[in-house]
């Protein structure tokens, strides 16, 4: 479990961003495998959601995972939902529960406004990213009070921009959204690579955050042993297991 340095100086909140350490899933899906969207045996996926549970210090019941569709939909949590919800945002002020993101190269990025004693949590791919989820996470916090200078944001581990390969319309897909997007490819041996986490850390200095920090971690390396959507398709398997990301108030 790696953690954030600005987030860890409070101690009103507790979080983590968690690797494949210390699962008890098999074969492909081997460690802390928490994607009860993959073809894991769902039991063993069970079991690593309440490690993780235990790490972080929250009921089981209080985790509230998304059926994230890499949209710019955003929830306020009030209480437990009967049912899971579909988005890729969340946000509460309530003590107790977690806010859970799961990626495998995606971004998670986890808030805390201290003032207000809000936390969100939200899944950035490059589809949920173009489409604004980040703005408008902003905007749920805005909405129910905060400052955006009061924020501490934290981009988690994801694919890193060496790693990031895409094709020339994904390019001419974010020209075409803004000219000035070009500063996030860039070209080597006549193939683009992307930088997500520096698409994501403008969009939030666009809206006036200036506390934020970057989790130099590069999930599609199998050195830092994290799940990647990337590398498994690039090995040629059929599945893969997804990380976890949480923050709660204490």
């Amino acid at each position: 479990m790696f953690k954030s340095k600005k987030l860890s100086k409070f101690k009103t909140i507790r979080h983590g961003f968690f690797n494949r350490f210390g699962g008890v899933s098999k074969g492909i899906y081997k460690g802390l495998n928490c994607g009860l969207g993959s073809d894991d045996r769902i039991r063993d996926v069970k079991k690593n959601i309440e490690k993780v549970c235990q790490k972080i210090g929250c009921n089981k019941n209080n985790l509230i995972l998304l059926n994230q569709i890499h949209s710019n939909k955003v929830h306020k949590i009030l209480e437990i939902p009967k049912k899971k919800l579909k988005g890729d945002s969340l946000i509460t002020n309530k003590k107790g529960i977690a806010l859970g993101i799961l990626t495998a190269d995606c971004a998670p990025v986890l808030i805390y406004d201290p003032v207000n004693n809000l936390i969100g949590a939200l899944h950035a791919g490059w589809k949920g990213a173009y489409k604004k989820i980040v703005s408008t996470t902003l905007g749920k916090f805005k909405s129910s009070g905060s400052n955006f200078k009061d924020l501490i944001v934290v981009i988690g581990p994801s694919i890193g921009k060496e790693n990031y390969e895409v094709r020339n319309d994904f390019l001419d897909k974010f020209i075409n959204q803004k000219r000035s997007n070009k500063k996030f490819f860039k070209t080597k041996r006549n193939k683009i690579y992307f930088s997500l986490k520096d698409y994501i850390k403008e969009q939030l200095m666009k809206f006036g955050v200036k506390n934020i920090e970057i989790i130099k971690k590069d999930t599609y390396l199998s050195s830092n042993n994290f799940f990647s959507a990337r590398r498994s398709i690039k090995n040629k398997l059929n599945d893969y297991g997804r990380n976890i990301s949480v923050i709660m108030i204490k």
